[in-house]
């Protein structure tokens, strides 16, 4: 980070060979991508991350969503400050959460990063070679939407990622980019763990019923048609909106909740996968 560590100019291949050893000591990275945005694609990543951490895995959340870091708003972290070492920089913690966003960088939670290309790859490159990312079980990844700059950037400086977790919504008008996700995993070859239907359906907070606002199923069809695993559904819920704007995650805060329940659900397959 420009703003947090000043480093001397270092070569590509220097910059890969930093980062290729601090991914070693990572088990599994995983990305979380969708082509749409407004899909809630950071409350799932904040919620998968914080759900394998409450399982006892150490687990890092990387946000690269450079024009719209929302991971430290919906960790209660707006207003941390970076610590820099003489040759990395630590991530903040969150319990046993390691967590590290472009938002840390705005001392102006108003102002914007303008950035072109050369800029996001600058500063993805220091997340992931000058964090002191540590051992870890797992590192999510919450990519902006899209097949732009820094999903594309991730997949190649990490080299060997472990997979993509897809965010969708149910309705074709998001179905039809979310589906271009797929089509980008393929082409970097990068492992599709699943997808992920959010806000399907609503769920009443008085009587728990879930109602469907969007017709449902948009998730289960990508899945089939491109014979990737279906992770589940989860629907509108007031109190996962509640929880973003109070900083805690939603799995947390109301844990008892069903869909609290759905969302543990949803990770137990990536629990499941070896990370010996």
């Amino acid at each position: 980070m420009s703003e947090c560590a000043a480093h001397p100019p270092a070569s590509p291949e220097e910059d890969q060979k930093k980062i290729n050893a601090r991914m070693a000591q990572i088990k599994q990275k995983i990305c979380v991508l969708s082509g749409k945005g407004g899909v809630g694609k950071s409350t799932v990543a904040v919620n998968l991350a914080t759900a394998l951490a409450d399982a006892g895995k150490k687990v890092g959340l990387l946000d690269v969503d450079i024009h719209g870091p929302s991971i430290p708003t919906m960790l209660g972290l707006g207003r941390m400050s970076l610590v820099s070492n003489a040759d990395s920089v630590d991530p903040i913690q969150v319990g046993n959460l390691k967590v590290m966003s472009v938002g840390f960088l705005n001392q102006n939670e108003d102002d914007a990063f303008i950035w072109r290309g050369p800029m996001k790859m600058g500063v993805i490159k220091q997340f992931l070679g000058d964090v002191e990312w540590g051992e870890l079980d797992y590192l999510i990844v919450d990519c902006p939407p899209g097949t732009g700059d820094e999903p594309l950037s991730i997949c190649q400086l990490i080299e060997n990622p472990d997979g993509a977790v897809i965010v969708t919504t149910p309705q074709q008008v998001a179905a039809v980019d979310v589906r271009k996700s797929l089509t980008f995993c393929q082409k970097l070859e990068l492992p599709i763990l699943g997808i992920v239907e959010n806000m399907s359906g609503f769920a009443c907070p008085k009587c728990g019923e879930v109602v469907d606002i969007f017709q449902s199923g948009g998730g289960e069809k990508i899945a089939s048609d491109f014979s990737v695993p279906f992770l589940g559904k989860l629907p509108i819920d007031p109190a996962i909106g509640k929880a973003c704007d109070a900083g805690r995650p939603f799995i947390q805060s109301y844990a008892a909740s069903e869909t609290a329940h759905m969302m543990r659900e949803i990770i137990k397959p990536l629990l499941a996968r070896s990370i010996g």
